[in-house]
């Protein structure tokens, strides 16, 4: 099928169901909007101390949105799952002595709603792209919604899932590229820079990358961010921590606070060049 007749099949995800492209707003940054969204943070939540050391250097950053696990789906039973409703409740403590929006991990059904009272901006992960019942869920809710696409989904079976949350009445929705399993062994997935504008053309749907999972490699995590962004991505979530040698998950995807400030930087100056030539074209 043609990236042009797939939108005929998304009744609500596809480029024909509205006359203009989505713009998802979390707190005040537009997800699709004219500016760069972004959110950082560590990849889960470990102590008071930690969120907000981070959270200092993200705000001064000038980004608007913390991204940190309090439930954790992890590969392995035997690594750190999260600290769960204690995490969520710290997450509440940098929202509140930061002014910073939350960005944080549902997983499943009987911790939803506590999820919910808590971010801002509710993640559901790659593993549970097809968790219908999940998506079902997080379709009724109030919050707005962030799909990562599963490991192995093509873009198709990736909007089919968006379907799901966009039919139970939830049309706050942000996509989310974060890397797909292949042949390649050179990093954690494979980055899809090539979805990212395909998803554009067959959906209305804000699109961002997530560079850090993608890659699970810090010294790759810049170039895929800028690409993604040059690629049009309309953000980036992207892990960062203090110490990344003593965090209790992803550490060496993590970014230190100045490979963090530099990213930032180096993105926004990105889209802005975007922005003028779409504007000059």
């Amino acid at each position: 099928m043609s990236i042009s007749n797939q939108s005929n099949i998304h009744k609500l995800a596809g480029s024909d169901a509205v006359s203009v492209r989505s713009v998802v707003d979390v707190c005040g940054v537009l997800f699709g909007g004219p500016d760069l969204a972004i959110a950082g943070g560590p990849c889960c939540v470990e102590s008071k101390d930690q969120l907000f050391a981070i959270a200092r250097y993200i705000a001064e950053a000038g980004v608007k949105l913390f991204r940190a696990g309090a439930f954790k789906p992890r590969t392995n039973p035997y690594s750190f799952q999260g600290l769960g409703p204690e995490g969520l409740q710290l997450l509440q403590s940098v929202k509140n002595e930061f002014d910073l929006g939350i960005v944080t991990e549902a997983t499943d059904l009987e911790s939803f709603s506590d999820v919910e009272r808590v971010a801002d901006l509710i993640q559901i992960g790659a593993r549970n792209m097809q968790n219908f019942a999940l998506l079902r869920r997080a379709g009724k809710c109030e919050r707005p919604i962030l799909l990562k696409r599963g490991q192995g989904a093509t873009l198709e079976e990736w909007l089919s899932a968006a379907e799901y949350i966009l039919s139970e009445g939830n049309h706050r929705l942000v996509l989310c590229e974060r890397g797909i399993r292949t042949w390649s062994n050179h990093a954690r997935y494979t980055f899809d820079v090539s979805v990212i504008p395909a998803a554009k053309t067959i959906s209305h749907l804000p699109i961002i990358a997530d560079p850090s999972h993608a890659t699970g490699r810090r010294d790759l995590v810049i170039p895929c961010a800028l690409a993604g962004v040059a690629a049009g991505a309309d953000g980036l979530l992207v892990e960062t921590h203090c110490q990344p040698s003593t965090a209790l998950s992803d550490g060496q995807q993590a970014l230190l606070p100045t490979e963090f400030m530099t990213l930032v930087e180096q993105a926004r100056k990105i889209k802005s060049q975007l922005q003028s030539c779409n504007a000059n074209s």
